[in-house]
């Protein structure tokens, strides 16, 4: 499984990739491998605020729905939208075309609280 060094994750299995003000999130790859083929994202929160760990939007893959969670609080700026299209590429790319949403980084501190890819590793035993 591959965990990029840059990122940050949280033990929900969401990724961040931080850029200035603005971070990217997506699922990781241990988390899309244990969900199997995904078929859906549904994210209805572009436009909002959402508070660390609250629920953003779900996942369906062909046997369940899983939640997904913000890692740090911030304004939902877009929703990947080629996935609506090709789901599948959150399992193919999942850190690169497979990303789920863009936000503005409303509280940079709780950066402090993600995990570093070594940290994750660790939560998932890998």
């Amino acid at each position: 499984m591959n965990f990029p060094a840059d990122l940050k994750y949280t033990k929900d299995h969401e990724w961040v990739k931080v850029n200035g003000n603005e971070a990217t999130v997506g699922i990781t790859d241990f988390a899309q491998k244990e969900l199997g083929d995904i078929v859906y994202v549904d994210i209805s929160t572009v436009g909002e605020d959402v508070e660390k760990e609250q629920v953003f939007g779900t996942v369906e893959a062909v046997k369940t729905v899983s939640d997904l969670f913000m890692p740090i609080s911030g304004k939902v700026l877009e929703a990947n939208k080629d996935i609506d299209s090709a789901p599948e590429s959150v399992n193919n790319d999942p850190y690169g075309k497979g990303w789920i949403i863009k936000i503005n980084i409303s509280n940079p501190a709780e950066l402090n609280d993600l995990l570093t890819a070594d940290a994750y590793k660790k939560i998932i035993g890998a």
